[in-house]
């Protein structure tokens, strides 16, 4: 048998699933009575509304630990901190959506999904178009080629937070099942 190397290609995308009684924090964390976000975010989303980095640090700051070793393990490079430039919290309801877009002036970025409608899982269940489908959060990477990959898709469940580069892009497809879907976003500078 001969020997032979393969090589994990582009950027690390990072998923951990928060427990239940962080979740709830976080929630507490979320309101359409702090201020809203300028239009410097890209989504169409009506309401979109600052949260405290040093609330929310506090919340995230455990699931931050097995970060540092998938990023250590995936780069050779060890991270000291991750400092919360910025965070909010985004609540879409039908028709509403976030484009294919990167985040500026800050080194990762992540998503936590607060909140999902009730039937939005049945809604994604039965769509049959060639996305990703209703409400799902999509990663892509690079040029689309035969026998790469450059695009991750997921349909979210409650609890699921996403770390990845500021600069990869991402985006959220609309849908349209009732209820609000809740996601806390935050950017970060890390400290190597």
């Amino acid at each position: 048998m001969r020997e032979y190397n393969f090589y994990y290609w582009g950027p690390l995308l990072f998923k951990i699933k928060m427990q239940q009684e962080d979740l709830k924090k976080c929630a507490d964390l979320c309101s359409k009575k702090s201020s809203e976000v300028d239009e410097t975010l890209a989504g169409v989303i009506k309401h979109q509304h600052y949260i405290s980095p040093t609330h929310y640090s506090k919340i995230i700051d455990p699931y931050l630990g097995p970060f540092y070793q998938a990023y250590r393990n995936w780069y050779g490079k060890t991270i000291t901190q991750l400092l919360i430039r910025s965070s909010w919290v985004n609540f879409m309801i039908a028709g509403e959506f976030n484009p294919p877009h990167t985040h500026l002036n800050c080194d990762l970025s992540s998503v936590l999904f607060v909140k999902i409608p009730e039937g939005l899982e049945e809604e994604h269940k039965t769509f049959t178009g060639t996305g990703g489908g209703p409400g799902s959060l999509s990663f892509s990477y690079g040029e689309f080629q035969p026998h790469t990959i450059s695009n991750r898709v997921f349909f979210p469940e409650e609890g699921d937070l996403f770390i990845f580069p500021a600069t990869l892009t991402h985006f959220v497809a609309p849908f349209l099942s009732k209820g609000e879907r809740i996601s806390l976003s935050a950017n970060f500078d890390l400290q190597q």
